[in-house]
């Protein structure tokens, strides 16, 4: 069953100053993309092909100038007061930059329990077991609840932002380059989370990224943008053939950006500096 669905979805910028209104800036420009129940989708491009805009009109941040985007096969635009509490609560967003998508002057159970208190009818006991259950989820001590995002670390602090993501219980997450401000460590084991909490609660996955090497790990489906359009979309039912089936310029060019794997000398050489 189809979750989000955008159809022939466009969206244009103007920029504007104190002498007028600067020149149109296409971001997208008739986009066509689904995401099923349970289903994860890569979405890869280079930096200004549109992918994050994309990603704030299907969670509904943005409007489309054109173009039409679907929850559950219902035109977001004709959603009733149900509909559209509904969709807020299935449909979540983890950003990029995850201290500025939180109130610094909340404390982490805060910050984690803040869509229970607008999109659940929970009680405030029962909040605060949901968010015990959530650090845990994330692998995340219960100590760092009363802190403020200022005394965590970056990937703890984007751990707590994919807990508040998952409070409500969504059917699908939409994460825009969620683990690109991370180091590779830290990345490989946020995408292993993201794995492991995916299996567990059969939610679907919308992943943003420039990153190509992200595909192999954790995508059943690739869709390349360039230029505000869809150029390329492959399956990748047969992970070790994901990147030999990319065959257009731009998807050629984020296969050229991959860093070659570390020799195995130099990776233990790392380990032993390392301690």
């Amino acid at each position: 069953m189809t979750l989000i669905r955008a159809d022939g979805v466009s969206r244009t910028y103007r920029s504007t100053s104190l002498v007028g209104t600067g020149a149109a800036r296409t971001a997208l420009n008739g986009v066509s993309l689904s995401v099923a129940a349970g289903e994860t989708v890569a979405l890869l491009g280079r930096s200004g092909c549109g992918k994050s805009t994309l990603a704030r009109l299907l969670c509904g941040l943005e409007r489309p100038d054109g173009g039409t985007v679907f929850f559950r096969g219902t035109p977001l635009g004709r959603l009733d007061r149900a509909g559209l509490r509904r969709f807020r609560r299935e449909v979540q967003m983890v950003f990029q930059d995850a201290p500025g998508a939180v109130d610094p002057r909340f404390d982490i159970r805060s910050i984690i329990a803040e869509p229970l208190r607008h999109l659940t009818s929970l009680d405030a006991p029962a909040r605060a077991r949901r968010v015990d259950e959530l650090l845990e989820m994330v692998e995340l001590p219960a100590s760092l609840a009363p802190m403020l995002p200022s005394q965590v670390s970056g990937g703890q602090l984007q751990r707590v932002c994919i807990a508040r993501a998952l409070a409500p219980s969504p059917a699908l997450v939409i994460l825009d380059e969620a683990v690109s401000n991370l180091d590779l460590h830290l990345q490989a084991a946020t995408l292993a989370l993201l794995k492991r909490l995916q299996q567990a609660s059969g939610i679907a996955c919308l992943f943003v990224t420039h990153d190509l090497r992200l595909v192999e790990r954790f995508a059943d489906r690739t869709v390349v943008m360039q230029r505000g359009q869809v150029v390329e979309e492959t399956g990748t039912s047969a992970p070790a053939s994901a990147l030999a089936e990319l065959r257009h310029p731009a998807s050629l060019e984020l296969k050229a950006a991959i860093l070659p794997p570390l020799p195995a000398r130099v990776r233990t050489a790392k380990v032993a500096a390392a301690g």
